[in-house]
């Protein structure tokens, strides 16, 4: 074996490492499989939701994971609001039966004070921080 510029027997020039070729390595390696089951509508929905956008199904799914907006189910506190908010729109529509009646001042004060209770329930359902979890 020469030590010179030559090449040495065995060892390729490049300094021992040999071009395989082929296609380079992916830098996320998917060996994971997940199955779902979807009916015809859902399917054909999809395929044409991916052709639009210009990729292959497996990536719109991907990118539609990635991208989705989850708002979670609600809290025991959450659902105790929502019922008294029920509650208060049952207390507007008596209210109204009496202002029909004929008791219209003080139905008007008894109604904008449980609008005002609904407008707060309602901003509170409405939340920003609700949504982005």
């Amino acid at each position: 074996m020469e030590i010179s510029g030559k090449k040495q027997e065995g060892k390729p020039a490049t300094g021992g490492l040999k071009h395989k070729g082929g296609r380079p390595k992916l830098a996320v390696k998917r060996e994971r499989e997940m199955k779902i089951r979807l009916s015809n509508t859902e399917e054909f929905y999809i395929k044409t939701k991916a052709k639009q956008a210009g990729m292959q199904v497996s990536t719109w799914f991907r990118a539609a994971a990635q991208n989705a907006k989850i708002i979670p189910r609600l809290s025991v506190e959450d659902r105790g609001l929502l019922h008294m908010l029920t509650g208060m729109a049952n207390n507007l529509n008596q209210l109204a039966k009496q202002a029909n009646i004929g008791n219209l001042l003080l139905i008007a004060r008894k109604c904008h004070e449980l609008l005002s209770e609904i407008d707060t329930a309602l901003k509170y359902f409405n939340r920003d921080d609700r949504q982005d979890t």
